[in-house]
Protein backbone atom coordinates (compact mmCIF):
# COMPACT_ATOMS: atom_id res chain seq x y z
CA UNK A 1 0.00 0.00 0.00
CA UNK A 2 2.82 2.40 0.90
CA UNK A 3 4.37 1.75 -2.53
CA UNK A 4 1.18 2.91 -4.21
CA UNK A 5 1.16 6.19 -2.30
CA UNK A 6 4.84 6.80 -3.02
CA UNK A 7 4.12 6.28 -6.72
CA UNK A 8 1.11 8.58 -6.46
CA UNK A 9 3.14 11.32 -4.73
CA UNK A 10 5.79 11.13 -7.48
CA UNK A 11 3.07 11.32 -10.11
CA UNK A 12 1.50 14.41 -8.50
CA UNK A 13 4.90 16.15 -8.47
CA UNK A 14 5.44 15.28 -12.15
CA UNK A 15 1.95 16.52 -13.04
CA UNK A 16 2.50 19.83 -11.22
CA UNK A 17 5.75 20.33 -13.15
CA UNK A 18 3.94 19.66 -16.44
CA UNK A 19 1.15 22.09 -15.56
CA UNK A 20 3.60 24.79 -14.49
CA UNK A 21 5.50 24.43 -17.76
CA UNK A 22 2.26 24.64 -19.76
CA UNK A 23 1.16 27.76 -17.90
CA UNK A 24 4.59 29.39 -18.27
CA UNK A 25 4.50 28.82 -22.03
CA UNK A 26 0.97 30.20 -22.34
CA UNK A 27 -0.49 26.94 -23.65
CA UNK A 28 -3.77 25.30 -22.74
CA UNK A 29 -3.25 23.62 -19.37
CA UNK A 30 -2.76 19.88 -19.72
CA UNK A 31 -4.13 17.28 -17.35
CA UNK A 32 -3.28 13.79 -16.14
CA UNK A 33 -5.74 11.21 -17.46
CA UNK A 34 -4.04 8.08 -16.11
CA UNK A 35 -1.26 6.97 -13.80
CA UNK A 36 0.61 3.72 -14.37
CA UNK A 37 3.24 2.98 -11.74
CA UNK A 38 5.73 5.85 -11.80
CA UNK A 39 4.48 7.18 -15.16
CA UNK A 40 1.65 9.48 -16.09
CA UNK A 41 -0.40 9.73 -19.26
CA UNK A 42 -1.45 13.25 -20.23
CA UNK A 43 -4.43 14.38 -22.22
CA UNK A 44 -1.94 15.79 -24.73
CA UNK A 45 -0.46 12.29 -25.22
CA UNK A 46 -3.86 11.05 -26.33
CA UNK A 47 -4.54 14.13 -28.45
CA UNK A 48 -1.22 13.78 -30.26
CA UNK A 49 -1.92 10.16 -31.16
CA UNK A 50 -5.50 11.05 -32.10
CA UNK A 51 -4.13 13.74 -34.44
CA UNK A 52 -1.91 11.11 -36.05
CA UNK A 53 -4.96 8.84 -36.40
CA UNK A 54 -6.86 11.63 -38.20
CA UNK A 55 -3.82 12.52 -40.35
CA UNK A 56 -3.89 8.97 -41.70
CA UNK A 57 -7.26 9.70 -43.28
CA UNK A 58 -9.50 8.17 -40.59
CA UNK A 59 -12.85 9.70 -39.66
CA UNK A 60 -13.33 11.47 -36.29
CA UNK A 61 -14.33 8.98 -33.59
CA UNK A 62 -14.29 9.85 -29.89
CA UNK A 63 -14.33 6.12 -28.98
CA UNK A 64 -10.85 5.96 -30.50
CA UNK A 65 -9.55 8.04 -27.57
CA UNK A 66 -10.64 5.26 -25.19
CA UNK A 67 -8.74 2.75 -27.31
CA UNK A 68 -5.67 5.00 -27.45
CA UNK A 69 -5.63 5.41 -23.68
CA UNK A 70 -5.91 1.66 -23.22
CA UNK A 71 -2.97 1.19 -25.60
CA UNK A 72 -0.94 3.74 -23.66
CA UNK A 73 -1.68 1.97 -20.35
CA UNK A 74 -0.48 -1.39 -21.72
CA UNK A 75 2.50 0.37 -23.32
CA UNK A 76 3.53 1.87 -19.98
CA UNK A 77 3.33 -1.52 -18.24
CA UNK A 78 5.38 -3.23 -20.92
CA UNK A 79 7.99 -0.47 -21.24
CA UNK A 80 8.47 -0.29 -17.45
CA UNK A 81 9.18 -4.03 -17.41
CA UNK A 82 11.47 -3.58 -20.43
CA UNK A 83 13.57 -1.14 -18.39
CA UNK A 84 13.81 -3.68 -15.56
CA UNK A 85 14.87 -6.36 -18.07
CA UNK A 86 17.39 -3.98 -19.72
CA UNK A 87 15.65 -4.09 -23.09
CA UNK A 88 16.86 -1.18 -25.23
CA UNK A 89 16.12 0.30 -28.63
CA UNK A 90 18.70 2.16 -30.68
CA UNK A 91 18.41 5.71 -32.01
CA UNK A 92 18.52 4.20 -35.51
CA UNK A 93 15.44 2.06 -34.78
CA UNK A 94 13.56 5.11 -33.53
CA UNK A 95 14.66 7.19 -36.54
CA UNK A 96 13.62 4.48 -39.00
CA UNK A 97 10.21 4.13 -37.37
CA UNK A 98 9.66 7.90 -37.30
CA UNK A 99 10.71 8.32 -40.93
CA UNK A 100 8.36 5.56 -42.09
CA UNK A 101 5.47 7.09 -40.15
CA UNK A 102 6.18 10.56 -41.54
CA UNK A 103 6.34 9.27 -45.11
CA UNK A 104 2.94 7.59 -44.75
CA UNK A 105 1.41 10.66 -43.10
CA UNK A 106 2.80 13.04 -45.74
CA UNK A 107 1.42 10.85 -48.53
CA UNK A 108 -2.01 10.52 -46.92
CA UNK A 109 -2.21 14.23 -46.08
CA UNK A 110 -1.36 15.18 -49.66
CA UNK A 111 2.04 16.75 -49.03
CA UNK A 112 4.37 18.06 -46.35
CA UNK A 113 2.83 21.54 -46.20
CA UNK A 114 -0.71 20.23 -45.77
CA UNK A 115 0.41 17.87 -42.99
CA UNK A 116 2.24 20.66 -41.17
CA UNK A 117 -0.85 22.85 -41.48
CA UNK A 118 -3.00 20.03 -40.05
CA UNK A 119 -0.59 19.36 -37.15
CA UNK A 120 -0.03 23.09 -36.57
CA UNK A 121 3.71 22.51 -36.24
CA UNK A 122 6.70 21.65 -38.44
CA UNK A 123 7.43 18.00 -39.16
CA UNK A 124 10.80 18.36 -37.44
CA UNK A 125 9.07 19.63 -34.29
CA UNK A 126 6.43 16.90 -34.50
CA UNK A 127 9.09 14.19 -34.91
CA UNK A 128 10.94 15.42 -31.83
CA UNK A 129 7.70 15.48 -29.84
CA UNK A 130 6.91 11.94 -30.96
CA UNK A 131 10.41 10.54 -30.36
CA UNK A 132 9.99 9.62 -26.64
CA UNK A 133 6.67 7.91 -27.32
CA UNK A 134 8.04 5.97 -30.32
CA UNK A 135 11.02 4.84 -28.26
CA UNK A 136 8.66 3.66 -25.53
CA UNK A 137 6.44 1.91 -28.10
CA UNK A 138 9.39 0.00 -29.54
CA UNK A 139 10.54 -1.08 -26.07
CA UNK A 140 7.00 -2.24 -25.28
CA UNK A 141 6.86 -4.22 -28.53
CA UNK A 142 10.16 -5.93 -27.75
CA UNK A 143 8.96 -6.75 -24.24
CA UNK A 144 5.74 -8.25 -25.59
CA UNK A 145 7.71 -10.33 -28.06
CA UNK A 146 9.85 -11.63 -25.20
CA UNK A 147 6.75 -12.64 -23.24
CA UNK A 148 5.27 -14.73 -26.06
CA UNK A 149 8.38 -15.74 -28.03
CA UNK A 150 8.48 -19.29 -26.65
CA UNK A 151 4.82 -20.03 -27.38
CA UNK A 152 3.96 -22.81 -29.81
CA UNK A 153 1.06 -25.22 -30.14
CA UNK A 154 1.18 -28.97 -30.68
CA UNK A 155 -1.19 -30.80 -33.05
CA UNK A 156 -2.95 -32.14 -29.95
CA UNK A 157 -3.51 -28.57 -28.70
CA UNK A 158 -4.87 -27.55 -32.11
CA UNK A 159 -7.30 -30.46 -32.03
CA UNK A 160 -8.36 -29.61 -28.46
CA UNK A 161 -8.89 -25.96 -29.46
CA UNK A 162 -11.05 -27.01 -32.43
CA UNK A 163 -13.05 -29.47 -30.35
CA UNK A 164 -13.68 -26.77 -27.76
CA UNK A 165 -15.26 -24.44 -30.31
CA UNK A 166 -19.03 -24.25 -30.64
CA UNK A 167 -19.56 -26.57 -33.60
CA UNK A 168 -22.76 -24.74 -34.56
CA UNK A 169 -20.94 -21.44 -34.98
CA UNK A 170 -17.74 -22.53 -36.75
CA UNK A 171 -16.50 -19.99 -39.31
CA UNK A 172 -17.66 -20.38 -42.90
CA UNK A 173 -14.95 -19.99 -45.54
CA UNK A 174 -15.66 -18.68 -49.03
CA UNK A 175 -14.04 -20.12 -52.14
CA UNK A 176 -10.25 -20.38 -51.73
CA UNK A 177 -7.57 -20.95 -54.33
CA UNK A 178 -3.91 -21.87 -54.65
CA UNK A 179 -2.43 -19.47 -57.20
CA UNK A 180 1.00 -19.15 -58.81
CA UNK A 181 2.62 -16.53 -60.99
CA UNK A 182 5.66 -16.08 -63.20
CA UNK A 183 6.89 -12.50 -63.52
CA UNK A 184 9.28 -10.97 -66.04
CA UNK A 185 10.66 -7.46 -65.53
CA UNK A 186 11.57 -5.29 -68.52
CA UNK A 187 15.38 -4.94 -68.65
CA UNK A 188 16.94 -1.79 -70.05
CA UNK A 189 20.06 -1.82 -72.17
CA UNK A 190 22.98 0.43 -71.22
CA UNK A 191 21.94 2.82 -73.99
CA UNK A 192 18.33 2.94 -72.74
CA UNK A 193 19.50 3.71 -69.21
CA UNK A 194 21.64 6.61 -70.34
CA UNK A 195 18.74 9.11 -70.47
CA UNK A 196 17.99 8.53 -66.77
CA UNK A 197 21.62 8.74 -65.78
CA UNK A 198 22.03 12.04 -67.64
CA UNK A 199 18.95 13.40 -65.84
CA UNK A 200 20.48 12.55 -62.46
CA UNK A 201 23.81 14.07 -63.57
CA UNK A 202 22.02 17.29 -64.44
CA UNK A 203 20.45 17.60 -60.99
CA UNK A 204 23.78 16.77 -59.33
CA UNK A 205 25.44 19.55 -61.32
CA UNK A 206 22.83 21.98 -59.97
CA UNK A 207 23.89 21.06 -56.42
CA UNK A 208 27.61 21.26 -57.24
CA UNK A 209 27.01 24.71 -58.75
CA UNK A 210 25.39 26.03 -55.58
CA UNK A 211 21.73 24.93 -55.54
CA UNK A 212 20.43 23.72 -52.19
CA UNK A 213 20.51 19.91 -52.07
CA UNK A 214 17.26 19.71 -50.08
CA UNK A 215 15.42 21.91 -52.54
CA UNK A 216 16.64 19.87 -55.52
CA UNK A 217 15.53 16.66 -53.75
CA UNK A 218 12.09 18.05 -52.95
CA UNK A 219 11.57 19.22 -56.54
CA UNK A 220 13.00 16.33 -58.53
CA UNK A 221 13.69 13.20 -56.45
CA UNK A 222 11.39 10.25 -57.16
CA UNK A 223 11.94 8.66 -53.74
CA UNK A 224 9.51 8.76 -50.79
CA UNK A 225 12.06 10.88 -48.90
CA UNK A 226 11.61 13.81 -51.32
CA UNK A 227 9.25 15.77 -48.97
CA UNK A 228 12.06 15.69 -46.36
CA UNK A 229 14.65 17.08 -48.75
CA UNK A 230 15.84 13.53 -49.46
CA UNK A 231 16.93 12.97 -45.85
CA UNK A 232 16.79 9.33 -44.70
CA UNK A 233 17.76 9.65 -41.03
CA UNK A 234 20.42 7.69 -39.17
CA UNK A 235 20.81 4.11 -40.34
CA UNK A 236 23.32 1.27 -40.20
CA UNK A 237 25.25 -0.18 -43.12
CA UNK A 238 22.83 -3.08 -43.59
CA UNK A 239 19.80 -0.78 -43.90
CA UNK A 240 20.48 -0.11 -47.59
CA UNK A 241 21.19 -2.08 -50.75
CA UNK A 242 24.91 -2.72 -51.10
CA UNK A 243 25.67 -0.06 -53.75
CA UNK A 244 23.96 2.67 -51.72
CA UNK A 245 25.57 1.53 -48.47
CA UNK A 246 29.06 1.41 -50.02
CA UNK A 247 28.72 5.01 -51.22
CA UNK A 248 27.13 6.34 -48.01
CA UNK A 249 29.81 4.91 -45.72
CA UNK A 250 32.90 5.92 -47.70
CA UNK A 251 32.17 9.64 -48.04
CA UNK A 252 33.08 12.38 -45.56
CA UNK A 253 30.48 14.62 -43.92
CA UNK A 254 29.21 17.21 -46.40
CA UNK A 255 30.63 15.39 -49.43
CA UNK A 256 28.38 14.83 -52.46
CA UNK A 257 28.74 11.49 -54.23
CA UNK A 258 28.95 10.91 -57.97
CA UNK A 259 25.85 9.48 -59.66
CA UNK A 260 25.59 5.72 -59.08
CA UNK A 261 23.10 2.97 -59.92
CA UNK A 262 21.07 0.61 -57.72
CA UNK A 263 18.11 -1.63 -58.44
CA UNK A 264 15.88 1.42 -57.93
CA UNK A 265 17.55 3.70 -60.47
CA UNK A 266 20.24 6.39 -60.42
CA UNK A 267 21.14 8.25 -57.21
CA UNK A 268 23.53 10.79 -55.83
CA UNK A 269 23.79 11.45 -52.11
CA UNK A 270 25.32 13.69 -49.47
CA UNK A 271 26.48 12.58 -46.04
CA UNK A 272 25.00 14.86 -43.40
CA UNK A 273 26.38 13.31 -40.21
CA UNK A 274 28.13 10.24 -38.85
CA UNK A 275 27.37 8.69 -35.47
CA UNK A 276 29.41 5.60 -34.63
CA UNK A 277 28.34 2.85 -37.03
CA UNK A 278 25.42 4.93 -38.33
CA UNK A 279 25.19 7.59 -40.98
CA UNK A 280 22.53 10.15 -41.91
CA UNK A 281 22.36 10.94 -45.63
CA UNK A 282 20.09 12.70 -48.07
CA UNK A 283 19.79 11.67 -51.69
CA UNK A 284 18.11 12.25 -55.03
CA UNK A 285 16.71 9.25 -56.92
CA UNK A 286 15.79 9.15 -60.59
CA UNK A 287 13.95 5.91 -61.26
CA UNK A 288 14.59 4.02 -64.45
CA UNK A 289 11.39 3.34 -66.40
CA UNK A 290 10.80 0.73 -69.10
CA UNK A 291 10.98 1.78 -72.73
CA UNK A 292 8.65 0.38 -75.40
CA UNK A 293 11.54 -1.79 -76.67
CA UNK A 294 12.25 -3.24 -73.21
CA UNK A 295 8.54 -4.02 -72.77
CA UNK A 296 8.48 -5.84 -76.12
CA UNK A 297 11.50 -7.92 -75.09
CA UNK A 298 9.85 -8.79 -71.75
CA UNK A 299 6.64 -9.82 -73.56
CA UNK A 300 8.54 -12.05 -75.94
CA UNK A 301 10.41 -13.70 -73.04
CA UNK A 302 7.34 -14.45 -70.95
CA UNK A 303 5.41 -15.76 -73.96
CA UNK A 304 8.29 -18.13 -74.67
CA UNK A 305 8.18 -19.39 -71.07
CA UNK A 306 4.38 -19.69 -71.25
CA UNK A 307 4.60 -21.83 -74.41
CA UNK A 308 7.06 -24.25 -72.76
CA UNK A 309 4.89 -24.59 -69.64
CA UNK A 310 1.61 -24.85 -71.56
CA UNK A 311 3.04 -27.55 -73.85
CA UNK A 312 4.40 -29.55 -70.91
CA UNK A 313 8.05 -29.11 -71.89
CA UNK A 314 8.78 -27.39 -68.57
CA UNK A 315 6.91 -27.58 -65.26
CA UNK A 316 5.42 -24.37 -63.89
CA UNK A 317 7.40 -24.64 -60.65
CA UNK A 318 10.71 -25.22 -62.46
CA UNK A 319 10.01 -22.30 -64.80
CA UNK A 320 9.21 -20.01 -61.87
CA UNK A 321 12.37 -20.99 -60.00
CA UNK A 322 14.55 -20.56 -63.08
CA UNK A 323 13.08 -17.48 -64.76
CA UNK A 324 10.66 -15.50 -62.58
CA UNK A 325 11.85 -12.04 -61.50
CA UNK A 326 9.61 -11.93 -58.41
CA UNK A 327 11.92 -12.86 -55.53
CA UNK A 328 8.95 -13.24 -53.19
CA UNK A 329 7.51 -16.16 -55.19
CA UNK A 330 10.30 -17.67 -57.28
CA UNK A 331 11.65 -19.55 -54.24
CA UNK A 332 8.20 -21.06 -53.59
CA UNK A 333 7.98 -22.40 -57.13
CA UNK A 334 5.94 -19.37 -58.16
CA UNK A 335 3.18 -19.95 -55.59
CA UNK A 336 1.68 -16.91 -53.84
CA UNK A 337 1.40 -17.15 -50.05
CA UNK A 338 -1.60 -15.88 -48.08
CA UNK A 339 -0.13 -12.90 -46.21
CA UNK A 340 -2.62 -13.17 -43.35
CA UNK A 341 -1.78 -16.70 -42.19
CA UNK A 342 1.15 -17.69 -44.49
CA UNK A 343 -0.87 -20.61 -45.87
CA UNK A 344 -1.13 -21.65 -49.53
CA UNK A 345 -4.89 -21.07 -49.78
CA UNK A 346 -6.13 -17.53 -50.48
CA UNK A 347 -9.82 -16.50 -50.29
CA UNK A 348 -11.05 -15.37 -53.70
CA UNK A 349 -12.45 -12.18 -52.17
CA UNK A 350 -8.96 -11.27 -50.90
CA UNK A 351 -7.37 -11.37 -54.36
CA UNK A 352 -6.65 -8.09 -56.11
CA UNK A 353 -8.96 -7.40 -59.05
CA UNK A 354 -6.31 -8.13 -61.67
CA UNK A 355 -5.43 -11.58 -60.25
CA UNK A 356 -9.12 -12.42 -59.74
CA UNK A 357 -9.89 -11.52 -63.36
CA UNK A 358 -6.99 -13.64 -64.63
CA UNK A 359 -7.79 -16.85 -62.71
CA UNK A 360 -11.60 -16.73 -62.35
CA UNK A 361 -12.30 -18.28 -65.79
CA UNK A 362 -9.59 -20.94 -65.36
CA UNK A 363 -10.17 -24.55 -64.44
CA UNK A 364 -7.74 -26.23 -62.03
CA UNK A 365 -4.37 -26.82 -63.72
CA UNK A 366 -4.77 -24.09 -66.34
CA UNK A 367 -2.65 -20.99 -67.01
CA UNK A 368 -3.78 -17.49 -67.94
CA UNK A 369 -2.33 -15.71 -70.95
CA UNK A 370 0.48 -13.23 -70.18
CA UNK A 371 -0.57 -9.66 -69.43
CA UNK A 372 0.98 -6.30 -68.57
CA UNK A 373 0.77 -5.50 -64.86
CA UNK A 374 2.48 -3.54 -62.07
CA UNK A 375 4.42 -4.76 -59.06
CA UNK A 376 4.01 -3.42 -55.51
CA UNK A 377 6.26 -0.46 -56.18
CA UNK A 378 4.35 0.52 -59.32
CA UNK A 379 6.91 -0.78 -61.84
CA UNK A 380 5.55 -2.30 -65.06
CA UNK A 381 5.96 -6.07 -65.43
CA UNK A 382 4.62 -8.95 -67.49
CA UNK A 383 3.22 -12.07 -65.85
CA UNK A 384 0.95 -15.06 -66.26
CA UNK A 385 -1.01 -16.93 -63.59
CA UNK A 386 -1.49 -20.60 -62.67
CA UNK A 387 -4.54 -22.02 -60.86
CA UNK A 388 -3.30 -25.02 -58.85
CA UNK A 389 -6.43 -25.74 -56.82
CA UNK A 390 -9.85 -24.37 -55.92
CA UNK A 391 -11.62 -25.20 -52.63
CA UNK A 392 -15.40 -24.79 -52.61
CA UNK A 393 -17.11 -22.74 -49.85
CA UNK A 394 -17.31 -24.76 -46.63
CA UNK A 395 -17.54 -24.73 -42.83
CA UNK A 396 -14.16 -24.91 -41.05
CA UNK A 397 -12.79 -28.43 -40.63
CA UNK A 398 -9.55 -29.93 -39.33
CA UNK A 399 -8.97 -31.72 -42.64
CA UNK A 400 -9.23 -28.68 -44.92
CA UNK A 401 -8.29 -25.83 -42.60
CA UNK A 402 -5.62 -27.12 -40.22
CA UNK A 403 -3.28 -24.15 -40.87
CA UNK A 404 -6.04 -21.62 -40.11
CA UNK A 405 -7.13 -23.46 -36.96
CA UNK A 406 -3.49 -23.75 -35.85
CA UNK A 407 -3.06 -20.00 -36.32
CA UNK A 408 -6.23 -19.32 -34.31
CA UNK A 409 -5.10 -21.72 -31.56
CA UNK A 410 -1.69 -20.04 -31.41
CA UNK A 411 -3.25 -16.58 -31.20
CA UNK A 412 -5.59 -17.80 -28.46
CA UNK A 413 -2.61 -19.07 -26.48
CA UNK A 414 -0.74 -15.78 -27.03
CA UNK A 415 -3.76 -13.78 -25.87
CA UNK A 416 -4.13 -15.89 -22.74
CA UNK A 417 -0.42 -15.54 -21.94
CA UNK A 418 -0.58 -11.75 -22.33
CA UNK A 419 -3.78 -11.56 -20.28
CA UNK A 420 -2.10 -13.49 -17.47
CA UNK A 421 0.93 -11.20 -17.66
CA UNK A 422 -1.15 -8.03 -17.55
CA UNK A 423 -3.32 -9.37 -14.71
CA UNK A 424 -0.19 -10.05 -12.64
CA UNK A 425 1.22 -6.57 -13.38
CA UNK A 426 -2.12 -4.93 -12.62
CA UNK A 427 -2.13 -6.48 -9.14
CA UNK A 428 1.35 -5.10 -8.37
CA UNK A 429 1.20 -1.71 -10.10
CA UNK A 430 -0.64 1.43 -9.07
CA UNK A 431 -3.08 2.21 -11.91
CA UNK A 432 -5.47 5.14 -11.77
CA UNK A 433 -7.79 6.16 -14.61
CA UNK A 434 -9.47 9.57 -14.73
CA UNK A 435 -13.24 9.13 -14.05
CA UNK A 436 -14.02 10.80 -17.40
CA UNK A 437 -12.66 7.70 -19.14
CA UNK A 438 -14.33 5.08 -16.95
CA UNK A 439 -17.37 5.11 -19.21
CA UNK A 440 -15.16 3.21 -21.68
CA UNK A 441 -15.65 -0.54 -21.21
CA UNK A 442 -12.07 -1.33 -22.25
CA UNK A 443 -10.69 0.90 -19.48
CA UNK A 444 -12.83 -0.53 -16.66
CA UNK A 445 -10.57 -3.60 -16.83
CA UNK A 446 -7.68 -1.59 -15.41
CA UNK A 447 -9.26 -0.55 -12.12
CA UNK A 448 -10.35 -2.75 -9.23
CA UNK A 449 -14.03 -3.26 -8.55
CA UNK A 450 -13.84 -1.18 -5.36
CA UNK A 451 -12.17 1.72 -7.20
CA UNK A 452 -14.72 1.51 -10.01
CA UNK A 453 -17.65 1.70 -7.56
CA UNK A 454 -16.03 4.57 -5.64
CA UNK A 455 -15.61 6.62 -8.80
CA UNK A 456 -19.24 6.31 -9.90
Amino acid sequence: MMKKYIHLLGTIVMAICCLQTAIAQGRLVDRVVATVGSSIILQSDIEMQYAQYLAQGEKPNDDMKCYLLQQLVTQKLLSQQAMIDSIEVSEAEVDDNLNRRMQVMVRQAGGKERLEEFLNRSLLQYKEEMRPNISEQLKAQKMQQNIVSAINVTPQEVKAYYTGLNQDSLPYFNTEVEVGEIVINPVLTKEEKEQFKLKAEGYRNQVINGSDFGTVARLYSEDGSAPYGGELGFATRDSYVKEFSAMAFKLKEGEVSPVFETMYGFHFLQVLQRRGEEVNVRHVLIKTKPTSSSLQRAKAKIDSIYDKVEQGRLSFHSAASAYSDNNETKYTGGMIVNEEDRSALIPMDKLDRETFTAIDPLTVGQYSKSFLSKDRTGNQIYKFMYLKSRVAPHKASMEQDFAKIQEAATQDKVNRKLSEWFEARKENTFIDINPDFLTCDELKLWVTKDESIAQK
